[in-house]
């Protein structure tokens, strides 16, 4: 059995609010991005921060706020779509300034919004196998960096910032079963053209999609409405299979934090699925989309807020970029 035995979470030092943004398009008001969005500020990575500068940095809250010793750690995974370098790993740069033995294993994973619980599903199989006991998860994203500077609907959605989660087989969150999914017929949906292989050089190119939004090669484009009706397909169908996996109805489901896409989107989610207001997280006034960390920096929030207790069970959910899908249900101890 695997458990989640420790969180910590940090953001970027650099703010940037509404009333910023707004300085910037003055056509948008503070109250509109504040109520279609759900975000009154986001932290933003310095020009000189990568995503592994922030990974080191919550790994290290995690380290001093859980009383963990590095040298317990024996493998380090990282999720993120900004790695340092192509190569090497960016996990290995992470094991060498963060102390960690050079007998652990480390990887890093090319994963978006669902890229929490897809690396809680590696954890556990590591250590389910006896692979490793003690498993460093880091998510960490940058896409700010990503951002065309006019594409002001994406930069009011998404902040950066970085979560460390420590899988071991003892803690105070036993995890079940997994349901994940993947599907890359809408995978040019939400794209980062150029700068890869496919495609090395910057195009310039940039075309307006079916709701008037300017795709750009050379930076990331998301299609919010195809986004949208993905997720109000998807999700409800991995709820109900998460459900069916682990025995469980909706009646033992104590509270539910998914990925933080917008709260637009949650709102309708939430209704589709039918889940009453106080057992669904929303809070990301302060934080924004910070893609595959939103599921930790929820469920260390929610636990600091007592909105989850022990003995309780939570499901998580994460989906997006991919396009993909994933979930997991968590046993708090009593």
């Amino acid at each position: 059995m695997a458990y989640i035995k420790a969180i910590s979470y940090y953001l970027p030092e650099h703010v940037v609010t509404n009333e910023d943004l707004i300085a910037e398009f003055p056509e948008w008001s503070v109250d509109k991005v504040a109520k279609k969005i759900g975000v009154y500020s986001r932290h933003v990575a310095a020009e000189d921060e990568t995503a592994g500068d922030m990974a080191e940095k919550a790994a290290r809250k995690l380290f001093e706020e859980h009383d963990i010793n590095p040298q317990d750690i024996d493998f380090i995974m990282l999720c993120t779509q900004s790695p340092d370098y192509f190569l090497p790993s960016t996990a290995c740069l992470l094991q060498n300034r963060l102390g960690i033995p050079s007998s652990s294993g480390a990887f890093d994973y090319n994963l978006g919004c669902s890229g929490c619980v897809y690396g809680l599903a590696m954890a556990t199989g590591l250590i389910e196998a006896g692979i490793a006991h003690n498993v460093l998860l880091i998510t960490s994203e940058t896409y700010n960096k990503y951002l065309h500077p006019q594409d002001k609907s994406n930069r009011s959605i998404f902040g950066d910032g970085a979560a460390a989660c420590l899988v071991s087989n003892n803690g105070f969150a036993k995890i079940e079963k997994f349901v994940l999914g993947t599907d890359g017929s809408g995978a040019n949906n939400l794209i980062l053209k150029t700068g890869a292989s496919r495609n090395p050089q910057p195009t310039g190119k940039c075309v307006v999609d079916d709701q008037e939004h300017i795709w750009r090669d050379d930076y990331l484009y998301m299609n919010g409405g195809a986004i949208f009706n993905f997720t109000l397909d998807t999700v409800p169908r991995l709820l109900n299979e998460l459900l069916e996996k682990n025995k469980m109805t909706t009646s033992n489901v104590d509270y539910y934090v998914f990925h933080q896409a917008n709260a637009f989107m949650l709102n309708a989610l939430r209704k589709i699925v039918q889940i009453p207001k106080e057992k669904f997280y929303i809070n990301m006034e302060e934080t924004g989309n910070t893609v595959s960390s939103t599921v930790f920096i929820g469920l260390k929030d929610a636990m600091e807020r007592c909105d989850i207790k022990p003995g309780m069970k939570v499901m998580i959910a994460g989906f997006g970029v991919g396009l993909s899908w994933g979930g997991t249900i968590l046993s708090f101890t009593k």
